[in-house]
């Protein structure tokens, strides 16, 4: 068993003075069960905890470390910045630096504004694209997680034109009452609703490869569908590329797939985990935004000279020819081996997997959206994550997260991975 005699004391004080214990939700464990470690280090793709225990990680901070913890490179970056000052609220020239080179790797963005989370991206995208078109309706899909500003909080209601209901206590009806959410992977559904209130859509927001609900890409046509439909009605397309964004490409998920959004949100990987998110796109659509226009959106820490020297050198680390392949074959060879792996338990699995992202979902699949996702064996995953961690391996506590592969990772740490997986997998049958 893991000693974690220090955590436990950290948990017990924690959940004194912090909403459950914890700052984030998906946290505390609750999924899993037990006491979640407290990490005081990480390095390369290593954590320890307080304990003096030490865990392969495939969190990465949700995704935002993907050269591993403290890249030498990152921490000289951010430890430079701090020396001359950590926050100035004035223009910087790391901003625009970072602005510019943002601009050159994401297709669609011609314009980018800076801010502190994915939450205040998303909002802020949302508030454009009404101002832009002067509609009020937005389309998102079931499963697909954009921060938790009211708006983007909504479930499905009971039928395909039945707008959003609220996800959360707190959040008003008449809130999401512009909110529609749709399953997420099914064109048919966006057709019909464009086809009765298309005229009143101001956007589709969608992540275009779902990331919570676990790892879950789009199926073919998809996402030229929603381009297609967003175009013919007068509506904006937003690609939610928070997690994907330079995690599947140098341009994310829009490079891979080929597809031009008309807005971008951005986070994690751009601050090289630092607070930073972002949103960016057409001139002529960020020209509205104030002081250029007179969509107002602000912030005291939005381009603070830490996070950029952050972001910057972690977008300098990528541009490392054959990079994003190493990435790809690594996350590979780790799918096939749990795939490999489950079946010689006789373990039902299903594994979805792009570039250096995947999930292991506890049914036998096929997931191709939350409905099919939700299907998973909870208690299964739950017992495995245990197990796990207990082999020393750090995965994220929930069924429906993504794990992440980071430049850190060697392939002995995968094949580590695979043995420990499967050694769970024969006791997750037991």
């Amino acid at each position: 068993m893991l000693a974690l005699t220090r955590s436990t004391k950290l948990w017990e004080r924690a959940q004194q003075v912090l909403p459950g214990g914890v700052n984030s939700p998906v946290r505390a464990f609750r999924a899993v069960g037990g006491t979640p470690p407290f990490i005081v280090r990480g390095q390369g793709a290593i954590l320890e905890d307080a304990d003096g225990n030490h865990y392969l990680d495939y969190i990465c901070s949700w995704g935002a470390l993907i050269a591993g913890h403290a890249h030498p490179a990152v921490v000289d970056a951010v430890c430079s910045a701090a020396a001359h000052g950590t926050s100035f609220g004035a223009p910087t020239p790391a901003e625009v630096e970072l602005a510019e080179l943002v601009c050159s790797l994401v297709p669609s963005i011609e314009q980018v504004r800076f801010v502190n989370s994915g939450t205040e991206a998303t909002m802020s995208a949302i508030r454009l694209a009404r101002a832009a078109t002067g509609r009020s309706k937005i389309v998102k899909f079931s499963g697909c997680y954009h921060g938790h500003a009211d708006a983007l909080l909504a479930t499905a209601g009971s039928g395909v034109l039945t707008l959003g209901l609220p996800g959360t206590p707190g959040v008003p009806s008449a809130v999401v009452a512009d909110t529609i959410s749709l399953p997420y992977n099914l064109l048919d559904p966006v057709r019909q609703v464009f086809a009765e209130v298309g005229e009143q859509i101001a956007a589709v927001i969608v992540e275009p490869v779902a990331g919570n609900i676990g790892v879950v890409p789009p199926e073919p046509g998809f996402l030229e569908g929603l381009r297609e439909l967003t175009a013919q009605h007068g509506a904006l397309l937003i690609f939610d590329e928070v997690i994907t964004g330079f995690r599947l490409a140098p341009g994310g998920a829009q490079e891979r797939y080929g597809i031009m959004p008309d807005l971008t949100c951005l986070g994690k990987i751009v601050g090289g985990g630092l607070p930073v998110g972002a949103y960016g796109g057409r001139r002529d659509l960020m020209s509205l935004v104030a002081p250029s226009g007179p969509v107002y959106q602000a912030g005291t820490l939005s381009g603070n000279p830490l996070a950029m020297a952050a972001g910057l050198a972690t977008l300098r680390l990528l541009q490392e020819p054959g990079l994003y392949e190493r990435l790809d074959t690594l996350s590979q060879r780790l799918a096939e081996g749990l795939r490999a792996a489950a079946a010689a338990a006789s373990l039902p699995i299903t594994v979805n997997q792009i570039g250096s992202m995947l999930t292991v979902f506890f049914t036998p699949g096929p997931v191709v959206d939350e409905a099919s996702a939700k299907r998973s064996d909870t208690a299964a995953f739950a017992r495995f994550h245990r197990i796990m961690l207990e082999s020393g391996i750090m995965l994220p506590p929930s069924q429906f997260e993504a794990w992440f592969v980071s430049l850190a990772h060697t392939e002995a740490d995968i094949e580590r991975t695979i043995e420990a997986a499967g050694a769970a997998f024969r006791a997750c049958m037991a």
